[in-house]
């Protein structure tokens, strides 16, 4: 199983994620690349909440399919296209994947995506074993 942890010697972190994880040896690794607002059908979700929102559920599809579930998540790379849409995938992140899972994350501020009406991207790791 996975672990998670925050050394008391680093700061607590600023959102809901873990400065590490540890995954043990000889664990199945699934590696999703970057996901977006695009439903099955490929229509972009309006509005970063629901572009957010319908990121994570394509996560959480990936890892049903990869024979994971958010438990086995490990890292999070999240790509947004606007410092004023952080609370907005915080929210949306809560509303989807919950509390309860905590990987490693990073978030950068960039200048765009691969269309200009994409709001956030998130690339996922996970890891069961």
């Amino acid at each position: 199983m996975n672990k998670a942890s925050n050394p008391k010697t680093v700061a607590t972190p600023l959102g809901a994620y873990s400065h590490t994880v540890a995954v043990p040896a000889g664990a199945n690794w699934l590696v999703i690349s970057g996901q977006v607002g695009l439903d099955a059908k490929g229509k972009l979700q309006p509005g970063i909440r629901k572009q957010a929102e319908q990121v994570f559920r394509n996560i959480l599809a990936c890892l049903k399919d990869g024979g994971m579930a958010k438990k086995d998540l490990v890292k999070f790379t999240v790509f947004l296209t606007d410092s004023r849409h952080i609370a907005e995938y915080r929210a949306a992140r809560k509303k989807v994947i919950g509390d309860a899972t905590v990987p490693a994350s990073t978030l950068l501020i960039v200048n765009g995506l691969a269309s200009p009406d994409m709001l956030i991207e998130i690339e996922a790791t996970a890891a069961k074993g």
